[in-house]
Formats: C-alpha cells, sequence, structure tokens
C-alpha cells in the first residue's frame, strides 16, 4: 500500500541527522571561534534534540488537526530558515538559538515521516519500514562527518549550515510536488488542539509508555555517543578532524548494515525479541567499554579504536531497537497516530537530551559517560521484562 511513498520519506528524515552529524568534526573548532567551553559548544546538539523533542507536542495534533503535508512544508520552510541563521551568527546565543529553530523545523517532518508510516502500513510491515528508514537516518552518520569536514576545511564551518538550507530547499520541492495526503479519515480532528483528553490516552497506557522509554534510552546512549566523540577524540586523544571523520564513518556503516539486517531480525524472531536482543547488546557495549578503557591502549590512534569499536555494538543495538520500540508503541493508536507519534518522539528525544545534559554537567569521561547511560537504563529494561508482573507492559498488542 503506498510502497512509493518510501522514497519521499527516506529523503525526507534526513534533515534530523544531517543537521547532527555534518558538523560534529567543526565542534573543536567552533568552541574556539566563540570562546566557549566544550559541554557549552555540546549544548548545540542537546538544545536541537530537546526542540525536536518539545516541539512534537505542539505540532503533533496539527499533523492529526490539518494533515501531514501542511505540517511538512512549514516544517521545511522553517528548517531553511533557521539553517541561515545559524550559518550568520556572529554570537553564540544566536547560534544556539537558530538550533532550537532547527529542532522545531526537524521535528515537523520526522512526525510527517513516521505518521505517514502508521498511516499506510500494519504494524509488521511498519517496524520493516521504520527500520528501513532508521537505515537511511544511518547513512548519515557516514557520509555527513567526512563531508562536513571537507567543507569546514576549504569554507570553514558554516558552510555545512549552507549546505543544510540547500538540502532543504530540495526537500521542499520533493514535498511540494510529490508528498500524499496520508491522514486516515478515522483521525481524530474535533475539539481544541492541546488539551488532556488528547494526550490521556496515550501517556496513560503502560504499553506505550514502555517502549516509548525503551527508544529514550536507546536514543539517550547514541546521543551521548554522539555529543562526546568529538571532543574525545578530537581534543583529548588528538586524531583529525579527517581521521575522525573516517573512525565516526566506519562506525555508521556497521550501522547501516545493522538497519538493513534488522527487519529480517524482526520477521525471524519478532518485535518483543529483537527489543530483548537489542538491549542485551547495549547493556555488553557498557560493559566492554569500561574493559577496554581499563585495560587497552590510552593514547594515539588505537586509544580512538578502543573507544569506538564498543560504540559500534551500541549502534547495532541501536538499530536492532528503534523500528520493533516504535511499532509497539504506536500499534494501538491508529485513530490518533499524529499524537501519539508526538508523544512518542517528545518522551525519546527530550528525555534523550535531559539524560545527556545531566551527564555533562558531571566530571565523567567520555567513555565512562556514554557507558553509564546506555549500561544503567538497559539493565532497568531488562529487568522490567524478566519480571512477570509487567508482563502488560511489554508484551504484544495489536491495534484497536
Amino acid at each position: 500500500m503506498r510502497r512509493n511513498l518510501l522514497p519521499i520519506l527516506m529523503l525526507m528524515v534526513v534533515l534530523s541527522p544531517l543537521a547532527i552529524d555534518i558538523y560534529l568534526p567543526s565542534l573543536p573548532t567552533m568552541a574556539a571561534e566563540f570562546a566557549v567551553s566544550s559541554s557549552q559548544v555540546q549544548s548545540t546538539l542537546v538544545l536541537f534534540l530537546f526542540a525536536m523533542g518539545v516541539g512534537q507536542i505542539l505540532i503533533g495534533p496539527l499533523a492529526d488537526r490539518y494533515g501531514r503535508r501542511p505540517v511538512a512544508l512549514g516544517g521545511v520552510l522553517l528548517y531553511i530558515a533557521s539553517s541561515l541563521m545559524a550559518a550568520v551568527a556572529m554570537e553564540f546565543q544566536w547560534l544556539q538559538f537558530a538550533r532550537v529553530l532547527q529542532g522545531l523545523a526537524a521535528c515537523s517532518t520526522s512526525i510527517v515521516v513516521f505518521s505517514a508510516v502508521r498511516d499506510c502500513f500494519t504494524p509488521k510491515e511498519g517496524a520493516r519500514y521504520y527500520s528501513y528508514l532508521n537505515g537511511v537516518i544511518c547513512v548519515i552518520p557516514a557520509l555527513a562527518p567526512t563531508l562536513g569536514g571537507l567543507l569546514a576545511l576549504q569554507f570553514g564551518w558554516r558552510s555545512t549550515f549552507i549546505f543544510m538550507m540547500f538540502y532543504a530547499v530540495v526537500i521542499m520541492l520533493i514535498v511540494g510536488y510529490r508528498l500524499p495526503e496520508t491522514r486516515p479519515q478515522n483521525t481524530v480532528t474535533s475539539g481544541p488542539l492541546y488539551r488532556w483528553a488528547r494526550y490521556k490516552p496515550v501517556l496513560t497506557e503502560p504499553h506505550f509508555m514502555f517502549y516509548a522509554i525503551a527508544c529514550m534510552s536507546g536514543m539517550a546512549a547514541i546521543l551521548c555517543y554522539v555529543s562526546y566523540s568529538p571532543v574525545w577524540l578530537i581534543d583529548r586523544i588528538g586524531v583529525s578532524e579527517l581521521a575522525f571523520s573516517g573512525l565516526f564513518g566506519l562506525n555508521a556503516v556497521v550501522n547501516i548494515i545493522a538497519c538493513f539486517a534488522a527487519p529480517v531480525v524482526i520477521n525471524r524472531l519478532g518485535n518483543r525479541p529483537t527489543v530483548i536482543l537489542a538491549l542485551g547488546a547495549l547493556l555488553v557495549s557498557a560493559l566492554l567499554q569500561v574493559l577496554v578503557q581499563w585495560l587497552g591502549p590510552q593514547n594515539g590512534l588505537a586509544a580512538a579504536f578502543s573507544f569506538m569499536l564498543p560504540m559500534m555494538l551500541l549502534c547495532i543495538g541501536f538499530a536492532l531497537l528503534l523500528g520493533p520500540a516504535t511499532s509497539m508503541a504506536l500499534s494501538a493508536f491508529g485513530e490518533r497516530a499524529g499524537t501519539a507519534t508526538a508523544m512518542l518522539g517528545f518522551i525519546q528525544m527530550s528525555g534523550a537530551s535531559l539524560i545527556a545534559a545531566l551527564v555533562q554537567q558531571t566530571d565523567l569521561l567520555a567513555p565512562d559517560a556514554v557507558a553509564l547511560v546506555m549500561g544503567g537504563l538497559a539493565t532497568l529494561l531488562l529487568l522490567i521484562m524478566m519480571l512477570s508482573r509487567f508482563d502488560h507492559w511489554h508484551q504484544e498488542q495489536h491495534a484497536h
């Protein structure tokens, strides 16, 4: 059903990871230019994701009320404007503000993409298509840092935001001419946009909340990894920007393979067992990170590989987790998919950004910070799944 929709959604979903990954090699340079600390420049990532999460509370109901197309068009327009604002910002506060706007823009297209999958496909099909979309998302970390590093070396870090702006212009043309309206006829469109009654059926559903927190846990681990990596590898270990891009890209290639293999795993194991497997991978990755930092090399490229190798297992776990967890969280909300998708995005992104922001206020080194987040959250979720009293939180269920 509407399988020709997938290529359009794939192009749209690039907007969010592009805004995260393309300027990663430039973070140390940006910190020096604006005369801010490492944690402050990392805030441009955290603010983007936080705004992307909070914005979904506002934009999700709009997607249900007015349709997917208008929200997508408005989001891409804001993405263009905010990218230009970031490119010309002369003070750090204006860059942070531009990143907040860019996060709001990216959340608009994200809601449309994931709601459209829920609109057009069954939960089982949806898990596969979410995994394909996540595969596209994972291509960006393989390519964007290298592209961003080359752009920054030739034209300065501001050129990375100019590139984002021009990509969004292309997406605007595609959305304007090719994106169909996918909102189901039975979508709830009456009543005030923002009221507790709209969110209550979603937030009071334990099954939704469990898998939303599972998505948040994976995203928090990835955000800690992404935000800490440039500072740890470039500033602390001393690898070059291009070497960082190569290491980051190699890790992303593993993620790409995992994302496109995830539908096969889901078909063979089912959604819930795949989630258990993914959480187990996060826990093992945390343990390996602690082990290699304790026993492994401390300097040079060998130390960089010691940090990145456990992160490959993190990326594999994240690739396996996000598709089935997203599908199971949304499976019961066909009549209000936009609102449910918005709440899922809010919990996943804003929760992850708050966790990352709190960890960044500590004195933990990058390997310890990432290991603590992914190991601690994965352990908690696995313990819940082992207790029979919580079976209704995580057992398979179907749309009603």
